[in-house]
């Protein structure tokens, strides 16, 4: 089976993983450098209860799922690639500042995913929380991995298993013979497969041809990296409050992220920098003294519903992988799963139907 993937960000690696370990004969193409894109932009979080927060949604449930799968992926992935990834699953707060918020996360905390606690508790968790929080969601099972050491992982995995990857290719339209057979189109040649994997991110909308009409449109998201003054330690687990998150990775902590519909902008903004710092000196105070090292911005592939699109389309042969909007690290060991199953016709978790292409009533 010839397999052609577009997009070499964490949901078409990993798939391109999944498929060349199964045997098939797989080609990645990707507009740029593998995982370079939301991949590398993003903050690493595997965060299925603080990033969802409609319980028992489909998202939800296969968000849970995908959490679920992320250790035993993990440590695979590292014997496969050779590269650690730093995967945690260390828990996340989410901050409550007001009466109103902690009566919410109170309700949360009863679907028993995550347990609510006074402001006494959450600053045991995280001391540098300053003293008017109204408490915190405490999410044990929320974690973090290292997202550009992921995208290398990733790379040298799939490369390992046989993929082959053709960077700096972009895929400019699809469209499939009288054999059935897909051809994709590049700007340098043409290429051919019995199957086609668009998952090309924030771009998996701007293919010609078979997936012209797919419903994807880029939200740019900047973020923060702060380095801590020298002695300083890092202030916990994974906070959330203030509209921001906080991620600490070693001797730095990211802050994200801004949502702007702006097409497909990549220029970071003074403004989102002092949006960024304002949010997170309200959280945590302490950063005030901390200093900015880096700021960059990204973009994230979003559906019309919300929603992730994976799935078969209504062309046979051709699967979607996109939408996955914030959640596309959070997701990869679930949807490299699914994807994969589908293709070889079996039988992929029950939650993925809610995700299928076809429901948009278009031509896929």
């Amino acid at each position: 089976m010839k397999v052609i993937i577009i997009g070499a960000g964490v949901a078409g690696l990993a798939i391109a993983w999944r498929m060349a370990k199964s045997g098939a004969q797989v080609l990645v193409l990707d507009r740029a450098q593998p995982a370079r894109g939301a991949t590398y932009a993003s903050a690493g979080m595997i965060a299925a209860t603080a990033e969802i927060a409609v319980a028992g949604s489909p998202g939800v449930l296969f968000g849970r799922r995908s959490r679920d799968l992320w250790p035993d992926f993990a440590k695979e992935l590292e014997s496969a690639s050779g590269v650690e990834i730093t995967f945690r699953q260390d828990g996340a707060l989410i901050v409550s500042a007001g009466s109103e918020d902690a009566e919410r996360l109170q309700r949360e905390a009863m679907g028993g995913e995550a347990e609510f606690l006074s402001p006494e508790q959450a600053r045991m968790r995280a001391p540098m929380l300053p003293p008017d929080i109204a408490g915190a969601l405490w999410a044990p099972r929320d974690g973090q991995v290292d997202n550009r050491a992921l995208g290398q992982a990733l790379t040298n995995a799939a490369i390992r298993a046989g993929a082959k990857l053709s960077a700096n290719e972009a895929a400019v339209r699809i469209e499939q013979a009288d054999s059935g057979e897909f051809v994709v189109l590049t700007a340098f040649r043409i290429h051919r497969a019995d199957v086609v994997v668009l998952a090309a991110g924030a771009w998996s909308g701007q293919i010609g041809g078979l997936a012209a009409d797919l419903p994807i449109r880029p939200v740019k998201g900047e973020m923060l990296a702060l380095a801590a003054p020298e002695g300083e330690a890092m202030p916990g687990p994974l906070l959330w409050g203030h509209g921001v998150y906080l991620v600490p990775r070693k001797d730095r902590i990211f802050i994200g992220a801004t949502v702007e519909e702006v097409g497909f902008d990549t220029k970071p903004s003074a403004h989102a920098r002092s949006w960024l710092l304002e949010r997170a000196h309200a959280l945590v105070p302490g950063l005030r003294e901390w200093s900015v090292r880096e700021h960059w911005a990204g973009l994230r592939p979003a559906s019309p519903d919300g929603l992730p699109i994976i799935g078969e389309s209504g062309i046979p042969g051709l699967f979607i992988a996109s939408g996955q909007y914030r959640n596309g690290i959070l997701l990869a060991p679930a949807l490299a799963e699914a994807v994969a199953q589908l293709i070889l016709k079996l039988e992929p978790a029950e939650e993925i139907a809610a995700f299928s292409p076809v429901r948009f009533d278009r031509a896929l």
